[in-house]
């Protein structure tokens, strides 16, 4: 349900698709700007999904042009088999009604076999995702974020970035959760990591997986298994992603989060990626929207060489 009269460019000028029933065995990219926010918060992130879009196109060519990431260029490895349907139509405080929009067109994306991947947008955004996947098949769900964002409420706010993993926690469909990169300090207290452990969350510290790279994910995600990747841009460390709003030292860097996308691509059957809380005023120089935008076009070219 894309935005009526919705102009925009689609991610590196991938084919534009506004009927999601059409996009059977593809792979479909969903802007959502928001979900649910706290009360008195605007939204952060509501412009992410188009500035990742736009540093896309910056060099038009570039689709074409060999990529040392891939190891070919993004059109040949894509072949045809990504569509971007734009922004869905959410509207700011309208929670009930952003969830009907976002699991009705999850479902449709789903009953069409085509793989989800949402550009973000804040960290609530993947509550309504993982609960369009009911009756599919059970999965694991893998975050990449500084914070584990177990809170069962804040103000009230049930929903919110920082109930994530607390709410697909009481999704029976989600077989398991593993959670990489936390650090510092942030949303749980010592409440929430005792729920998480008490849950059989695996949590792989910043730290732990600086020390032992992948195999500290890879012993805890079985090969072949079901996965829901979720993104949280606060996962990368400040010096390479600036634009988020809570910068913590200390987080992965591009090269090993790449090797480690492509990685999760191989090893799993990944059933739907979301990617969260890019905020593009906190910028410096582009250097976050740059990142993020060649996150996304990593985590495209490697589902597309899985998935075909």
């Amino acid at each position: 349900m894309p935005k009526e009269n919705y102009h925009f460019h689609t991610f590196a000028n991938l084919p534009f698709c506004a009927d999601i029933s059409q996009t059977s065995n593809k792979i479909v990219l969903i802007g959502i700007p928001f979900f649910c926010e706290y009360p008195g918060e605007g939204g952060l992130s509501s412009d992410a999904p188009d500035i990742i879009r736009i540093e896309s196109n910056r060099y038009p060519e570039d689709p074409q042009a060999w990529d040392f990431d891939l190891g070919g260029s993004l059109e040949k490895v894509c072949n045809k088999k990504i569509v971007d349907i734009g922004n869905l139509a959410v509207t700011p405080g309208d929670k009930e009604g952003n969830r009907h929009i976002i699991e009705t067109t999850i479902k449709e994306a789903l009953q069409a076999s085509a793989l989800p991947v949402i550009l973000g947008g804040d960290d609530s955004i993947p509550i309504p995702v993982i609960s369009a996947y009911e009756g599919q098949k059970t999965f694991f769900v893998l975050q990449l974020d500084a914070h584990i964002d177990w809170r069962d409420e804040i103000n009230g706010v049930h929903e919110g970035y920082s109930s994530t993993m607390r709410r697909a926690s009481e999704m029976p469909w989600v077989r398991g959760i593993i959670q990489l990169g936390a650090r510092g300090v942030g949303s749980a207290r010592e409440e929430e990591l005792r729920t998480a452990e008490d849950y059989g969350a695996k949590i792989i510290t910043a730290k732990e997986f600086h020390e032992k790279g992948k195999e500290s994910l890879l012993s805890a995600l079985p090969l072949g298994s079901f996965c829901f990747l979720t993104i949280d841009f606060d996962v990368l460390d400040p010096s390479i992603m600036p634009a988020v709003g809570a910068p913590t030292p200390g987080g992965l860097y591009y090269q090993e989060t790449i090797d480690l996308l492509h990685t999760v691509a191989m090893h799993t059957s990944l059933v739907g990626v979301c990617l969260t809380e890019l905020a593009p005023k906190k910028d410096l120089n582009n250097l976050g929207a740059i990142t993020a935008m060649r996150l996304v076009w990593n985590i495209l070219g490697a589902a597309a060489r899985a998935r075909y």
